[in-house]
């Protein structure tokens, strides 16, 4: 009996991108897998390739090395187009026209595309629809290039940084809308963002990007329930040499650490389940200090 896969969004084997012949890789030898159905967070820091992803998935950009498929199709194609929408960080609107123009053009440009959804999008904003989008302050216009995006009710969201430049109520107004739209139309989303404690409650599943690579791709869950947060002595850092020590900290005699267990921790511990937000920093930190192994041999000493 052959065992069910389940379906995917986004799967990339071997991928790499650069932008000339000669320059530095954006993305290297990447394997990535997005399940259909997922929330997913889009993590790393500045540089680490999260808009090259991003832009690769929605057709705008084409792979130098490797193969990407979003919804079983190649990027960019006819169909892929139809099912998928990627809204960038420059949020890209014909300034002069009105967003009742903005949304007629969304219905000219594609074949499925849902009105009521749209302008429901719009009002939930209480933007005008005869408002000039160019008149419109950053958080309305990013709330009308979303419903230009869910208009044309695609099976995969990609959103880069959406909601970079917007204050926090307008973020959860704007997340809310997300998330409806995820449960409702069940909507594959990958969400780029540096906001992490937001993620915490809306994205399912995790891929963090480090230096062009990827240095987590998994479930949210269990990717929580992996990890432990360590509190107690530097002496004890010696008890940790079984376990994957992902990010030490130390502050006198006291250390803490983030660790990816393998089994029972030896040492007197203060023990702590962390949060999503704990585990992703405690990832890019190692990423951006060369990993915990030197720390741990120092404070092991």
């Amino acid at each position: 009996m052959t065992g069910h896969t389940p379906p995917t969004a986004l799967h990339a084997t071997g991928l790499g991108h650069r932008f000339r012949p000669r320059a530095a890789w954006a993305l290297r030898d990447c394997e990535i897998t997005v399940p259909s159905g997922r929330i997913t967070a889009l993590v790393g820091h500045n540089g680490a390739g999260k808009s090259t992803l991003l832009h690769l998935a929605g057709g705008l950009l084409r792979p130098t090395a490797g193969e990407l498929r979003v919804l079983g199709t190649v990027p960019g194609t006819a169909e892929a187009r139809r099912r998928v929408a990627l809204l960038t960080q420059d949020k890209p609107l014909y300034p002069r026209l009105t967003v009742a123009e903005t949304l007629r053009m969304g219905d000219r440009l594609n074949d499925a595309w849902d009105q009521a959804a749209a302008e429901r999008v719009v009002r939930e904003g209480d933007i005008a629809l005869t408002a000039r989008t160019g008149e419109l302050s950053p958080g309305q216009r990013t709330r009308v290039a979303l419903a230009l995006a869910l208009g044309k009710r695609p099976e995969l969201l990609l959103l880069d940084e959406p909601m970079a430049d917007l204050d926090p109520l307008v973020r959860e107004q704007i997340t809310a809308t997300l998330m409806a739209q995820a449960a409702e139309r069940e909507v594959t989303i990958v969400l780029s963002s540096h906001v992490l404690p937001e993620l915490e409650h809306t994205c399912d599943w995790v891929v963090l990007l480090r230096a062009g690579g990827v240095g987590l791709c998994e479930d949210a869950e269990a990717l929580r329930e992996s990890h432990l947060l360590l509190t107690g002595r530097s002496a004890d850092a010696v008890s940790l040499a079984g376990h994957d020590v992902v990010h030490l900290r130390t502050t006198g005699r006291q250390l803490t650490a983030l660790v990816r267990s393998r089994g029972p921790v030896g040492g007197d511990w203060h023990v702590q389940r962390p949060t999503l937000e704990d585990v992703l920093l405690g990832h890019l930190r190692a990423g951006a200090t060369g990993g915990a192994a030197t720390s741990l041999a120092q404070d092991a000493a």
